[in-house]
């Protein structure tokens, strides 16, 4: 019997990855945070431990190196910047992510800030409430174009349902998706500048790299088009909240959707009451139907790894 470690905030209530360990016969330890965990909270937690399927907790080289039993770290999602893959292939830690389940949950959460942007539901729905019944002139989205920064699963069906939509959708990403091209008639760009040009919407859905942190930044900004709706459900690295801020405030940008922050929880109060900014907790991949299938395949391939096999979504270089 293996010991197996959660801090994914959404195992304790997932009784489906909990009966795939439960059935390999493997010890299950539950930790739900209320933020992801630090090094330093981390390290006397996984001391004993023979997996870890983990959150977004900040796996350092002293907390895999404090594991002396750990065999594999299950990422829950597909994000894994804050794994020490080197350590971890130094320890012969296998390192793994859940691609694509929880990519229609994102999709959606990205499609729900551009319909609620550009009706400005949140801020009617104040209006109602507190009794002053003002309507808001909002913007149709047939015939506007959206820019889509990305276009793996996540960027692919956000494409398709933009399309759905009528808008025309141009994006860039290193790897341009042919069924995008000659389908549904998207528009790949060799650079992100036609962009940042040509969008009336745009949508982030890129890693954070040296190329594109703080990628929405003065610069950029002042390329667009006044008026721009900036969507960001992949990574808070990806813009300057100093820049962005002023340009909200100056209504050079017409709108903003954010998940994901720099610092989470996201505690700069200059976004709070801003009337054209739409705020969530990280929530894009948390429905019922995504946590469900995010865990059972996390849970699975650290079965397979306990039983001495390969994972099926190896990220170990």
């Amino acid at each position: 019997m293996a010991v197996v470690l959660t801090t994914a905030r959404a195992f304790a209530t997932c009784d489906a990855a909990k009966k795939v360990l439960k059935d390999a016969g493997h010890e299950i330890r539950i930790v739900t945070p209320d933020k992801p965990l630090k090094s330093e909270e981390l390290i006397p937690l996984v001391k004993d431990i023979d997996a870890l399927i983990a959150g977004l907790d900040f796996i350092t080289p002293q907390v895999i190196n404090a594991a002396q039993n750990l065999k594999i770290i299950a990422r829950n999602g597909v994000g894994y910047d804050r794994v020490d893959l080197m350590t971890a292939k130094k320890n012969n830690i296998e390192v793994t992510i859940t691609p694509g389940t929880n990519s229609l949950s994102v999709c959606e959460l990205a499609f729900s800030f551009i319909t609620g942007l550009a009706r400005k539901i949140h801020v009617m729905d104040t209006s109602v409430c507190s009794g002053s019944w003002k309507r808001e002139n909002g913007v149709e989205l047939n015939g506007k174009t959206i820019a889509i920064f990305g276009t793996g699963s996540i960027g692919k069906n956000l494409a398709i349902r933009c399309v759905a939509f009528g808008m025309k959708v141009i994006a860039y990403d290193l790897y341009p998706n042919v069924e995008l091209q000659e389908k549904y008639g998207v528009t790949y760009y060799d650079s992100m500048a036609p962009l940042f040009e040509l969008a009336d919407f745009i949508s982030l859905h890129l890693p954070a790299t040296e190329q594109t942190r703080e990628m929405i930044n003065k610069e950029s900004i002042n390329k667009m088009k006044k008026g721009v709706y900036i969507i960001n459900t992949a990574r808070g690295d990806l813009i300057n909240n100093d820049d962005l801020y002023e340009a909200l405030v100056s209504g050079y940008v017409g709108g903003v959707g954010l998940d994901t922050f720099t610092e989470e929880p996201f505690t700069d109060s200059r976004f709070f009451n801003h009337k054209n900014v739409i705020l969530t907790p990280h929530t894009g991949a948390f429905t019922q139907d995504a946590i469900v299938k995010t865990l059972v395949m996390a849970a699975e391939d650290v079965v397979r790894v306990l039983d001495g096999n390969k994972p099926l979504h190896s990220v170990s270089q």
